[in-house]
């Protein structure tokens, strides 16, 4: 059955035809979803009876409740949802006043970036826009999240179609009337989506670059023989980024592998005069890798040859490791003494 969830007001207007309903109609089921934020269709009392009963016969709404919660040590929170085509995971990210969703936009991934359990896992299927935000109305006090990053589960510019729609519904004065800048999607370098993206919207976006070097680059993140991270952020440089619309660079590090001199050094050349921020990411080590995490010292010298050479770097600090809740670490899976049962 169709969701309801994740359409736009003039779409929402053909739903109401299809139901012997006025125009007007629309306007009343998009403030439902999107402001009121009801559970089901019945709950639409300023809609005629026979009018609900007519939407619920030919529509859903989209709205479904985590299959599990887990929650770490240092309060990140996982979810488990049912998808269209599988399951994926979502988390949440307290610190202090902000609390950010970080939203899946895909039922796997096929990126097949070699150190990430996401891909591992392989590819079930697109995400529709119900889904992807059903992850920010049905987890634990929404209204209290302050921020979204696309760094779940799959690759956002992979599924870009409905990730836009997505992004309409939480952005648009009818919808959750959020601003664009409490929102930053990540791409591995999906370059005609990044455009498009570029384009037509104002959200932050993060770029998993990870290494300089093209053919190193390529041993793990095969993306690198389609859209070369050089003409990613070749793209990258046509955009102004003086405003309020920020570009980020992620790089998790791996010891001996992309955390040398020399990398930092080719990183400065690649980034130099481009206004950006490098986020430093510790690696979560996953079975059948044959690299470790860089040590903490190693780190910190690299974010410091950076930042000495004009390019803004910090290390970001790793949340929800002990929940496989980290970056790198969600498969759609929660383990059953995590489950939180009603």
């Amino acid at each position: 059955m169709e969701k309801l969830l994740g359409k736009s007001p003039e779409e929402l207007v053909s739903v109401a035809a299809s139901c012997d309903l006025k125009p007007f109609v629309a306007k009343q089921i998009a403030r439902w979803m999107y402001v009121s934020r009801v559970g089901s269709i019945e709950e639409m009392s300023n809609i005629s009876k026979a009018g609900r009963e007519k939407l619920a016969s030919l529509y859903e709404l989209g709205t479904s409740a985590p299959l599990g919660r887990a929650e770490s040590s240092d309060g990140t929170l996982k979810y488990l949802f049912k998808a269209t085509n599988s399951a994926v995971e979502s988390v949440v990210i307290p610190d202090g006043d902000r609390r950010t969703l970080c939203v899946s936009s895909q039922a796997g991934c096929k990126m097949n970036c070699k150190f990430c359990m996401t891909g591992r896992g392989g590819f079930h299927g697109q995400l529709q826009a119900a889904d992807i935000l059903n992850q920010f109305i049905s987890i634990d006090e929404p209204e209290k999240l302050s921020n979204a990053v696309f760094m779940g589960m799959g690759e956002p510019m992979d599924n870009y179609d409905e990730v836009a729609k997505a992004i309409d519904v939480l952005t648009a004065d009818w919808g959750f009337a959020w601003s664009p800048k409490r929102i930053t999607v990540s791409s591995i370098g999906v370059l005609p989506n990044v455009k498009k993206f570029l384009d037509s919207k104002k959200c932050h976006l993060a770029i998993s670059l990870h290494n300089p070097f093209s053919d190193e680059r390529l041993q793990f993140m095969p993306v690198e023989k389609a859209w070369p991270i050089k003409d990613v952020v070749d793209l990258i440089r046509q955009y102004d980024w003086s405003g309020q619309r920020r570009v980020s660079f992620e790089y998790t590090m791996f010891a001996g592998w992309n955390d040398s001199k020399r990398h930092a050094d080719a990183l400065i050349r690649l980034l130099r005069g481009l206004e950006c921020r490098v986020n430093l990411i510790r690696f979560h080590k996953i079975p059948d890798f044959p690299y470790d995490t860089t040590p903490a010292n190693v780190m910190e010298a690299f974010r410091d040859r950076l930042n000495s050479n004009g390019i803004t770097c910090t290390i970001r600090a790793s949340r929800g490791e002990d929940i496989l809740a980290a970056c790198g670490l969600l498969a759609g899976q929660v383990r059953e003494d995590e489950l939180n049962h009603d």
